[in-house]
């Protein structure tokens, strides 16, 4: 059911890394992304995959991990993805609605990845010059977002927020992620 892939969608950190994920099933994943809404169906995404250590190793460093985690880096070697597909705009196609499409089409991403076992996390803080030096990105790409892909190594819980009405997620000591949800009741501003 779509319900429990929503609910199974946390944004993950910790991987399996030696869970290797293989260009097919990056390619698979984004093939629903192209399935997805467009704005005008402009179709202005492009991807660039990566499934090798080496390349792999280039992209994490160009990551930042976790805001408000202010202790933690990100995952250590062992805990990290096995693949990224970093999304792109093409400057040439893109209107003003290429955040929606960039939005839809990580979400398509992110619920097959659920469905296969497999988990990610959203990165729009990203190094993106950096980035573009290293992977040798053309300028008439803008890089929106980059989602690491792999098996999950880590439980990720949903809570109510509490009365400090804090949304900010956090790790207990055993290492659970908790992220905190507002009630249904609290986003619903009007109602029949």
């Amino acid at each position: 059911m779509i319900a429990d892939l929503i609910r199974q969608n946390r944004s993950c950190r910790r991987f399996y890394q030696d869970h290797a994920v293989d260009p097919e099933t990056l390619k698979g994943l984004v093939d629903l992304a192209r399935l997805s809404a467009s704005a005008a169906n402009l179709q202005p995404l492009k991807y660039i995959l990566s499934c090798t250590p080496d390349k792999n190793a280039l992209i994490f460093p160009c990551l930042g991990w976790a805001g408000y985690l202010k202790d933690w880096t990100g995952p250590k070697q062992g805990e990290r993805p096995s693949g990224y597909i970093i999304i792109l705009s093409d400057t040439e196609k893109a209107n003003q609605y290429v955040g929606y499409d960039c939005g839809i089409a990580s979400q398509s991403i992110l619920l097959g990845a659920r469905e296969i076992g497999l988990a990610g996390c959203m990165f729009g803080s990203i190094k993106r010059q950096k980035l573009r030096e290293i992977l040798n990105i053309p300028t008439k790409f803008k890089i929106l977002l980059v989602i690491a892909i792999g098996k999950p190594k880590e439980e990720v819980v949903i809570e109510t927020v509490g009365r400090d009405n804090s949304i900010r997620y956090w790790r207990d000591r055993q290492g659970v992620h908790h992220v905190p949800k507002r009630n249904l009741d609290d986003i619903i501003v009007d109602s029949i």
